[in-house]
């Protein structure tokens, strides 16, 4: 419970800052392919035998793929829209890196591998909690400090400077945050799809406020992450639902519903 807590925690506050920073409630991280490269780099530690820490490998392949996005979709600044393609686009290639891993390894490993990718809390100890906490630990000072800044980006990069905001700095330590949360959260329970997702836009309905809450956005999605394990566990199925598969059934509508209204130009 205590893992669920924490990782639901670190994606919902993860969601909350990048769909902030870009100002598109799509741009999160499973969305701009951050998961999906800490994923196929964790993979590779549990299939290819790498004597590298599972946390450092998910954390240093979300920096590489939100690098690429950030490189790849920066045309004189950041557009939410066009790191949203730009996140599809690597979102797919790390998904291909990762099958790809999975069809070269030994069966009995593609397993583990397997089960991992889904998403689970379960078998979970204290060495599944402690890389996230000290992640929690260490960034959600940091992000809550610069809180006023991310107010004034959502605003729009002139207004923000001339408000004496440093925009690059300001923009690079927030997404820096976000993607060390959402890949040390990953490397904890697997790739727990659509919590950095569903969670600001719960806590954004319910704050009624201009932009996704911070600290409403962590506790949404630590709540979240227990509800749907609980829910995985007590279904009356053969077997238990992992809490991936439960947040995908969720989350997958709801981005359906906002891929419609972005295309429309509607606004929720």
């Amino acid at each position: 419970m205590l893992t669920g807590l924490l990782v639901g925690a670190a994606l919902g506050l993860a969601g909350a800052v990048t769909s902030a920073v870009a100002r598109n409630p799509l741009a999160t991280p499973d969305v701009l392919g951050v998961t999906a490269g800490a994923s196929a780099a964790a993979v590779a530690v549990l299939l290819l035998g790498w004597r590298v820490p599972l946390s450092l490998a998910a954390l240093l392949g979300g920096l590489l793929t939100a690098t690429l996005v950030a490189v790849l979709s920066w045309r004189g600044g950041l557009s939410g829209p066009r790191m949203v393609l730009v996140g599809i686009a690597c979102t797919a290639l790390g998904s291909a890196l990762t099958s790809f891993l999975l069809v070269r390894a030994e069966l009995a490993d593609a397993q583990r591998a397997v089960v991992w990718l889904t998403g689970s809390l379960s078998g979970r100890g204290w060495e599944h909690v402690q890389p996230v906490g000290l992640a929690l630990l260490l960034l959600v000072p940091l992000t809550l400090l610069l809180g006023r800044q991310l107010a004034l980006l959502q605003l729009g990069d002139d207004l923000a400077r001339v408000l004496g905001t440093r925009v690059t700095l300001a923009r690079t330590a927030l997404l820096a945050a976000a993607v060390a949360l959402a890949s040390v959260a990953t490397a904890s329970a697997g790739p727990v799809s659509f919590v950095a997702l569903l969670a600001p836009q719960v806590a954004l309905r319910l704050a009624r406020s201009a932009g996704p809450p911070l600290v409403g956005s962590a506790a949404t999605g630590a709540l979240l992450v227990v509800a749907a394990d609980l829910v995985g566990r007590t279904l009356p199925l053969d077997t238990d639902l992992p809490v991936g598969a439960v947040t995908a059934l969720l989350g997958a509508p709801l981005l359906l519903v906002m891929l419609r209204r972005s295309l429309t130009g509607r606004t929720s």
